[in-house]
């Protein structure tokens, strides 16, 4: 009788925990373990800034999958479990608790750890980062009793965590390096549009400014800007970006280059060793780079493709980057990749004013990504834009009359 297969999955993440599902459901009869370092099961981190904090959803609206999921698909799933060990040669893994666990596949998609603010006084309490479950219940605790809150940091966690402060009926400053919030992945023409929403809604924005220092007794209570500036809060919230967990990575001697470096297919350069989810920086074949997303769509799509590749299928990840927000009463979806953030115009179609409005990012000529604000079911014909190699009229773009749909159909056929 042949060796029953083992698949390790590291990182019980909506990444680990949908390849699991994947495996499953494409008919992996061998035993599959996914290992997590959180003492509950795989959950979504979206809600983590949003409904969760705000205590508009429970844990198991964000959680992957119901709780008799994994026993019910025989998944071993080993959470407040670690890794501590990686021997790609003999294919083993050593768990604590649990020791060593031999291998056939491994797939990692160990995800991301907040970057910390190396300031003095950036150790004090009621510094708050975000990042797992336990970070947002000790958030939220501390906004129920905060007044007035910081929040350092003004991309996409930190615009909505100040949004669900604001929410709360907290004072709120956000302080951030760009010239407008989101600016390093918007630019400076959608940012300004989320500069003045956050104004409307009463939140202090000091943009161009870091954090010189964090002042308090046992807890923080002012931050001192680069300018000099002290903003008092009783509460600081942290979001300066993420730095990949390629720990395993690097000890498999695994090529790390902002992120486990993979190909279209997610395989990393060691055999047997896969990544997917925020540590894989994965080549795409659209855009004919490497691209490390953080976004929640990587996450989703990509341990499923990598789960059909350990089976030995040979499937591309080649969806197009997505991720969503929503901020107040705005949401918004964002579809595509701007190329070290590097465009050559903003084309917007519809009423900026109102809010409702689609932005495209354009370079030689080419859609490079388009996000729609408080305007739906438009995701797919901008994902076709994006996929388009060809030429599109920003006029014809910016014009109502003339439906998305005929513009991507006018691109399709012109070549």
């Amino acid at each position: 009788m042949p060796r029953q297969k083992t698949f390790v999955i590291v990182g019980a993440s909506l990444a680990g925990a949908r390849a699991a599902e994947t495996l499953r459901v494409e008919g992996f009869d061998g035993r599959v373990v996914l290992v997590g370092d959180e003492p509950v099961r795989p959950y979504e981190r979206p809600p983590l800034s949003k409904t969760y904090l705000r205590g508009e959803s429970d844990f198991d609206a964000a959680a992957v999958h119901d709780a008799g999921f994994y026993q019910e698909h025989d998944i071993d799933l080993l959470t407040s479990t670690s890794v501590t060990g990686l021997d790609p040669l003999d294919k083993k893994v050593v768990l604590d608790p649990g020791g060593e666990l031999d291998y056939d596949e491994l797939l990692l998609t160990t995800g991301a750890i907040p970057r910390h603010l190396s300031v003095p006084g950036g150790d004090l309490a009621g510094i708050h980062y975000l990042r797992s479950l336990s970070d947002c219940d000790d958030l939220r605790a501390g906004l129920e009793s905060a007044n007035r809150v910081v929040v350092v940091g003004a991309g996409w966690i930190g615009a909505e965590v100040a949004a669900s402060a604001r929410e709360f009926g907290k004072e709120v400053a956000m302080v951030g390096l760009s010239s407008a919030p989101m600016e390093q992945v918007l630019g400076p023409e959608v940012g300004n549009l989320f500069a003045q929403l956050h104004t409307e809604r009463g939140v202090e924005l000091h943009m161009g400014q870091g954090v010189q220092e964090i002042r308090g007794g046992h807890s923080a209570e002012e931050v001192v800007l680069t300018d000099g500036t002290a903003l008092s809060g009783d509460l600081v919230v942290v979001g300066i970006g993420v730095l990949p967990r390629t720990e395993l990575g690097e000890r498999a001697g695994a090529e790390v280059n902002n992120g486990i470096a993979v190909d279209r297919y997610l395989s990393s350069s060691v055999a047997g060793i896969w990544a997917a989810g925020d540590v894989a920086n994965a080549y795409h074949p659209i855009f004919d780079t490497h691209i490390r997303l953080e976004h929640w769509s990587s996450a989703l799509n990509q341990g499923p493709v990598a789960a059909v590749n350990m089976l030995g299928k040979t499937t591309p990840y080649d969806r197009v980057p997505y991720f969503f927000s929503d901020q107040y009463d705005l949401g918004l979806e964002y579809s595509g990749y701007v190329p070290g953030g590097h465009y050559d115009e903003v084309v917007l179609r519809g009423d900026v004013g109102k809010r409702e409005f689609i932005a495209f990012w354009m370079g030689a000529g080419r859609v490079l990504a388009g996000m729609n604000v408080n305007v739906w079911d438009v995701t797919e014909d901008i994902q076709v834009l994006v996929r388009s190699s060809e030429q599109i009229d920003p006029v014809k773009l910016a014009n109502l009359d003339v439906a998305l749909d005929d513009i991507h159909g006018l691109a399709e056929g012109s070549g």
